[in-house]
């Protein structure tokens, strides 16, 4: 008897933890956004926010919480309750973040999992249209004639500008100094002035000085060409598909989090991704569509620490100081 009511009560304990999983959400959620406010992640974060907020009559509120490359409230997020509340929203620094930093607070590949990728970002290389480079052929021929002698700008250590220009000067086999700056505008400046010669820039910061005929479009870091820039060839088509490195940005739940909540919320973040809405907005931002389910972005995550490693660790200018 003593079994049996062992068994019946460990099968009503069962039934309610799953009755409470599956009711999910019942309160409100946070997401969490390590960037300043206007930033592409925080635009795609708000945009899914919205749409779940309206699916699920449930409030899912935003806080930026900058500072650090996102270190200090990935931290944070990684110690909260893994109960599906508290996500993280993190980009491809996430992974670089782990590569130039040998003491944080939280692993990288453990202390997570992942919900759902919110969009791929690739970028543009890009060189003023007075340096009479026509192509990326052109660019590695004028590198290589001298050593040395060319400047890049991005938009700071570890930034997905700066990690696009190391893949790139890696799989062309040429050398230039990096002059990393504060951001996108601040290299559009730079490259059309002439005191750098060459960069990787986000495509819709791009886009008005290239249509402007200020900046020439030379290649898209994608594997895939660019709806925002599709007379543009990838890297890949333009000789050198090494140099791949698409900017991505996904959301994050702590470890412990249930896998059932994970593709809950992985269902409907989707199903907003694919509405004609939604992708006139990724089109407006230069991003792409990216779906997986939570375990194919925790492998993708894996295979992106693994791959970017010897870049970062062999390029001394991406060592932190």
């Amino acid at each position: 008897m003593t079994k049996v009511l062992l068994a019946s009560l460990l099968m009503a304990l069962s039934n309610l933890a799953f009755s409470q999983t599956t009711a999910y959400p019942t309160k409100p959620i946070r997401l969490i956004v390590p960037f300043t406010p206007g930033s592409a992640s925080d635009v795609l974060a708000r945009t899914v926010s919205e749409r779940l907020s309206a699916t699920w009559q449930q409030t899912v509120t935003i806080e930026n919480r900058p500072g650090a490359g996102g270190v200090i409230a990935t931290g944070q997020v990684a110690k909260a309750v893994p109960d599906g509340y508290t996500l993280i929203v993190v980009s491809a620094g996430h992974v670089v973040n782990a590569l130039l930093y040998g003491n944080l607070t939280y692993d990288t590949l453990k202390d997570f999992r992942g919900v759902i990728p919110l969009a791929s970002l690739p970028s543009v290389l890009v060189v003023a249209s007075e340096l009479g480079v026509n192509n990326l052929k052109d660019l590695v021929a004028l590198a290589k004639a001298k050593p040395g002698a060319l400047n890049y700008a991005s938009g700071g250590i570890g930034s997905a500008s700066h990690v696009s220009a190391e893949k790139f000067l890696a799989a062309a086999g040429i050398d230039a100094l990096h002059v990393p700056l504060k951001g996108a505008p601040d290299m559009v400046t730079e490259i059309i002035g002439g005191r750098t010669q060459f960069g990787f820039l986000p495509i819709t910061a791009a886009i008005p000085a290239i249509r402007g005929g200020k900046l020439k479009a030379l290649a898209v870091s994608s594997k895939a060409r660019s709806t925002a820039l599709n007379d543009v060839p990838t890297v890949g088509e333009a000789g050198l598909p090494a140099a791949e490195f698409n900017f991505w940005i996904a959301l994050l739940a702590p470890s412990k989090t249930p896998a059932d909540i994970l593709s809950k919320l992985n269902h409907e973040i989707a199903r907003s991704l694919q509405t004609q809405e939604m992708r006139e907005r990724l089109q407006n931002l230069g991003a792409e569509s990216m779906l997986l389910s939570p375990t194919e972005l925790d492998h993708f995550i894996r295979d992106e620490y693994i791959a970017l490693a010897p870049v970062i660790k062999s390029t001394d200018s991406t060592r932190a100081r």
